[in-house]
């Protein structure tokens, strides 16, 4: 018997703070719109195509650019800076 003058209190502080989450939810906009996550899914855009869908030119374009993005650049402030550094180590006296 004592304990239930423990865990009534609790469950109506757990039920009052599920409602009170529940309408700040409804407040903010998260129920507005059901349907549209299922309808992205199936009608989505189709700028995701395969690329065995897309034009073989642009095909071509996209692997060239890709080809060129993965190419290392040279960093020549980099270079001067290690360069720099390895100049400005201290010799070990004999």
């Amino acid at each position: 018997m004592a304990s239930l003058y423990l865990l009534i209190p609790v469950s109506l502080i757990f039920c009052a703070l599920a409602i009170a989450i529940f309408f700040w939810a409804v407040n903010n906009g998260q129920y507005d719109d059901l349907d549209g996550e299922g309808e992205r899914i199936l009608f989505g855009d189709d700028d995701d195509l395969e690329p065995s869908r897309e034009d073989p030119l642009q095909q071509d374009q996209s692997q060239q650019d890709q080809s060129q993005q993965d190419k290392p650049r040279e960093d020549t402030s980099l270079q001067e800076e290690v360069q720099d550094v390895k100049l400005d180590e201290v010799k070990p006296s004999e």
